[in-house]
């Protein structure tokens, strides 16, 4: 016999049964339709949504979402946000996400500078902490000073409130699933350091660490940084970070692309010249070297110019739809960027005989975009963002 769950919703039809695959974790699903009321919760805003509603667009039945509804409430997620008529009988009682329920922190570890922001579960910053910082000062130092400033940061939660975890932001090559540290970039006295673990035995919450382009990315995609997902209508982006290094965060299809090894997105050490200067990561001729040695020297053209030939590279291999630029080196000089790399990208297109370039723009709110993204690492999976 085809039992219904109350909760789960199995038996509604587009919801996975209990026969329909070996097993299914019902825990699993609970979660995810949880996931799926929550992210609709957040959408709604201070208005709210009713229960109906819910019901019809998660395709659950009233009696689960009821359920579901009921188990936020407890957890003090949702709330009543009042009443609204209705087309026949009683108005219908609206509810809403708590924002201030749950917080999670960002931390962006940059070569020479820390950002660490405390997040309600809107995304939105409720503490900002920025410090200087030296990756050379070595692991165990560094660690202590981010610690310290997390646990600031924590100290201002409510104490009513949930705190969901860290995320941590810092340039690569790193082990985003361990949350290992490899040979960052120009200090590889970090290789090996297990970062994660170690956070999570002096914070005691839950820690993720990844690349900061990709931190920044998937808040780009998610819409952190300025109202409305910066990817709508856009299958696939690449964001370009140029700062004191180069780097790339990829969303294929929705989400953020890490890779099987988790090491995507080391845009800045393509090799374009052979016999170019040698770059900190032992190559020669990498893009991230040519592009600060032309900004040391006051050539922002010429950056922008090989800036542009390793989007055109990506363009090509990738075929992505967008081309988004940060970093505090872009920020001082944002024309010139998108300008030349955007006549990098329509030469390519006229070479190629495409119907028109990649278009490349600035990436809204770069400043804040990172640490916000990193927050978001612990927040997504809550409203059933899984690249998170």
């Amino acid at each position: 016999m085809n039992r219904t769950n109350a909760e789960t919703g199995v038996g509604r039809p587009g919801v996975r049964g209990r026969g329909a695959e070996a097993g299914v974790n019902l825990l699993a699903l609970r979660s995810h339709n949880g996931a799926l009321v929550l992210a609709l919760l957040r959408t709604a805003g201070p208005a709210g949504i009713s229960r109906l509603e819910l019901a019809e667009r998660t395709g659950l039945t009233p009696q689960a979402v009821s359920k579901i509804t009921a188990r936020l409430r407890a957890e003090g997620l949702a709330a009543e946000a009042g009443r609204r008529a209705s087309t026949g009988g009683k108005p219908r009682t609206v509810l809403r996400l708590v924002p201030e329920a749950g917080h999670a922190v960002g931390l962006h570890l940059d070569r020479d500078e820390l950002t660490a922001v405390l997040c309600d579960l809107t995304g939105t910053v409720v503490a900002r902490r920025r410090v200087p910082l030296g990756l050379g000062a070595g692991a165990e130092a560094v660690f202590s000073g981010a610690a310290q400033e997390v646990e600031s940061l924590l100290a201002e939660v409510p104490a009513a409130a949930s705190v969901l975890g860290v995320g941590v932001a810092l340039p690569g090559p790193l082990d985003h699933a361990h949350g290992v540290l490899h040979r960052v970039t120009g200090f590889p006295e970090w290789d090996g350091f297990p970062l994660r673990d170690a956070l999570t035995r002096r914070l005691g919450v839950p820690v993720v660490v990844d690349k900061d382009t990709n931190a920044a990315a998937l808040g780009l995609a998610l819409g952190l940084a300025g109202g409305g997902s910066v990817g709508a209508g856009y299958g696939s982006f690449a964001y370009l970070h140029l700062g004191t290094g180069l780097g790339a965060g990829l969303v294929i299809g929705g989400a953020v692309h890490r890779g099987a090894r988790t090491g995507a997105g080391e845009f800045g050490h393509q090799v374009i010249q052979l016999d170019g200067p040698v770059c900190t990561c032992g190559n020669r001729g990498c893009i991230e070297a040519l592009c600060l040695a032309a900004v040391a020297a006051g050539a922002v053209d010429e950056a922008a110019r090989v800036l542009g030939t390793g989007a055109a590279n990506l363009a090509g291999l990738l075929d992505i739809d967008l081309v988004l630029l940060g970093g505090r080196t872009v920020a001082a000089h944002p024309e010139p960027f998108v300008r030349g790399v955007g006549a990098v990208l329509d030469e390519r297109a006229r070479r190629e005989g495409l119907d028109a370039a990649v278009p490349v723009r600035i990436a809204p709110g770069e400043a804040r975009g990172v640490a916000e993204g990193a927050a978001q690492l612990l927040l997504a999976p809550l409203f059933g963002r899984a690249e998170g």
